[in-house]
């Protein structure tokens, strides 16, 4: 095969240290539209973006030449600093150490994307905590409650 070809979906979970209320909203557009451009400098592009105040989901198409680790890694690090340059965000804001990343197939694509869009409504009903620990049951990953809020 002269070609190596892939498609492979992520669906990329972080919050806040301490999961904090720090996404603002007179800022969250220019974040999604931020992180949407590191994704794309990284050939992963975001398909779509979602956040409340201490959260950020994010769906995209995972490049064949990047681990979702480094993607992670420069998404979460290169918004820190830039938020610490805007304006009514706090010089301290930090994300927390970890993330969570999960497959999404292509027949429940749209799904998640309704349910990345639909965030706000979402967290009237449901912590961040709850909801976490849900898509962690969901794919079965072992944790330890101890360490996952970090």
């Amino acid at each position: 095969m002269p070609q190596s070809l892939s498609q492979i979906y992520i669906h990329l979970i972080f919050g806040t240290k301490n999961h904090e209320p720090l996404i603002e909203d007179h800022i969250r557009d220019e974040l999604h539209r931020y992180m949407a451009t590191i994704l794309k400098n990284w050939e992963s592009p975001a398909i779509t973006i979602g956040s409340v105040s201490n959260h950020i989901h994010i769906l995209f198409s995972l490049s064949r030449n990047h681990p979702v680790r480094k993607i992670a890694e420069e998404v979460k690090k290169s918004t820190s600093k830039w938020l610490k340059t805007k304006e009514g965000i706090t010089p301290n804001f930090h994300w927390q150490n970890g993330y969570g990343a999960f497959s999404v197939s292509q027949s429940g694509l749209q799904d998640v994307i309704d349910y990345i869009q639909n965030q706000q409504d979402h967290h009237r009903h449901i912590s961040f905590q709850e909801e976490y620990r849900k898509f962690l049951q969901k794919y079965n990953i072992e944790f330890d409650e101890r360490y996952v809020w970090e």
